[in-house]
């Protein structure tokens, strides 16, 4: 596994690749494996489409990624990269469009430990009744990336 960490408005964040897809985009705090190989070069285009992101210039990342989780997980994140820029839904809608309309709270767990934040934007689910909840990488970080995409 290779890896890097570059800065942005929400803080230092990890990028962890298997040298062709990213398995992983963490906020801190983090670990690093010791058998990881930090290598900047391998994460060129993930760095400048996240910055043209936090710039307010992209909407859509084109990164290829690679999640390991449960079949139950991968329906949940992959619900999540259909949430378009700038658009939020409720973790009950979430739940309705993968079919499994009671459960709300095992999708709430599920995007709690997404593992490829910002790009897999789980930033763009909030509560039922309109308000920011539960989020990894902590609510201010949450509001910031909504705030970037123009959700008030």
């Amino acid at each position: 596994m290779y890896f890097t960490t570059i800065d942005s408005p929400i803080d230092e964040l990890l990028l962890v690749s298997d040298g062709d897809h990213l398995t992983r985009l963490r906020m801190a705090p983090w670990s690093i494996d010791p058998d990881w190989i930090r290598k900047p070069s391998l994460f060129k285009d993930v760095t400048a489409q996240l910055s043209a992101y936090f710039a307010g210039d992209l909407r859509d990342f084109e990164v290829p990624t690679k999640s390991a989780g449960t079949p139950f997980q991968l329906r949940v994140w992959k619900e999540l990269s259909r949430i378009p820029f700038g658009e939020t839904i409720s973790y009950g809608e979430q739940a309705r469009r993968i079919g499994m309309p009671k459960a709300v709270r095992a999708v709430g767990r599920a995007n709690g430990v997404n593992p490829i934040a910002v790009i897999v934007p789980c930033h763009r689910v909030i509560g039922g009744n309109g308000k920011l909840t539960g989020y990894g990488g902590g609510l201010d970080r949450k509001a910031k990336l909504l705030a970037l995409e123009g959700v008030t």
